[in-house]
């Protein structure tokens, strides 16, 4: 069964011709839509022209599978990786996707296996925020989905990335030991590969309904309690469920000086020729300094 059968279950799609409707789109689909369809679009069958339509991501009733956390004006990695790190650390959940807005900020984008109000992710976001973020100026943050009265279904969600602004740069997703990198300079000048971002995508997972329901309790629970959720979840599946993590992914590289980094990004052919362009470029100052101390 196709990955977006599966996440919309469509175990059983209905009569031949619905199921063969849905295979001939997908077959139209790129990977990187495959992948945005399993994590964030509503689960809804999508239409002949889904590939090249800006998607809707809350559904008719007005439920979202997507929520994003926005840390902007200026872009902080520092602050937002607090949190990245913290709903697995302390949550037990899959770790959310890491964002450039293509403007000011980082986002995380997290998954659900099932649509929710919006007023429930407006919580779940707004409880993070107070749990991880406490000292970060509102309007500094973007909790998305938000009510909105004047958007389609009353609901301001985010752009899906990755996604060309009017500032001519792009959105895209990160990897998180390259998140640092982009601080000063949230965009790509270049669009990202498609392929490039399907595989930052391949590996994240959805949150499980009970997983979520269990979120929301220890989130509440240590609301509750002074220094709330100071004890951090048991491993050994006595307490919180936990869930596998994909290797090297659960914590941040140990630090490194800039110019070891910018080396190690050139010299990785695993990342975006783009990225790696951008390290030899960045590094080509610092060689001739060196070089000029060396004379």
């Amino acid at each position: 069964m196709h990955p977006f059968e599966k996440s919309a279950g469509l175990a059983d799609p209905g009569p031949v011709e619905s199921r063969l409707h849905l295979l001939l789109c997908l077959a139209a689909m790129t990977r990187l839509h495959v992948e945005l369809s399993r994590l964030y679009f509503p689960l809804t069958a999508p239409g002949p022209d889904a590939q090249d339509a800006l998607i809707d991501l809350a559904d008719p009733q007005g439920r979202v599978r997507a929520l994003v956390l926005q840390l902007a004006r200026p872009a902080d990695w520092a602050a937002l990786s607090a949190v990245w790190q913290g709903v697995q650390r302390d949550l037990a959940l899959p770790a959310p996707a890491i964002a450039i807005s293509g403007l000011e900020g980082f986002q995380l984008w997290f998954s659900l296996a099932e649509p929710v109000a919006v007023p429930q992710a407006q919580a779940f976001l707004g409880a993070l925020r107070d749990r991880y973020l406490p000292d970060v100026a509102p309007d500094r943050l973007d909790l998305l989905p938000a009510a909105d009265a004047s958007a389609p279904h009353g609901i301001r969600h985010a752009r899906p990335v990755p996604a060309l602004r009017e500032t001519g740069n792009w959105s895209a997703f990160v990897a998180p030991d390259l998140a640092p990198v982009f601080v000063e300079a949230p965009w790509l000048d270049i669009e990202p590969g498609d392929d490039g971002q399907a595989d930052l995508l391949r590996g994240l997972a959805s949150i499980a309904p009970s997983d979520w329901e269990a979120a929301r309790a220890r989130l509440a629970e240590g609301a509750s309690v002074p220094g709330g959720m100071a004890r951090p979840v048991p491993e050994d599946g006595s307490g919180a469920p936990t869930r596998p993590r994909q290797a090297g992914r659960a914590s941040p590289p140990a630090r490194e000086d800039p110019e070891s980094f910018l080396r190690r990004i050139m010299n990785d052919d695993s990342v975006a020729l783009a990225l790696r362009i951008e390290a030899a470029k960045a590094l080509l100052p610092r060689t001739g300094k060196r070089r000029r101390r060396d004379d």
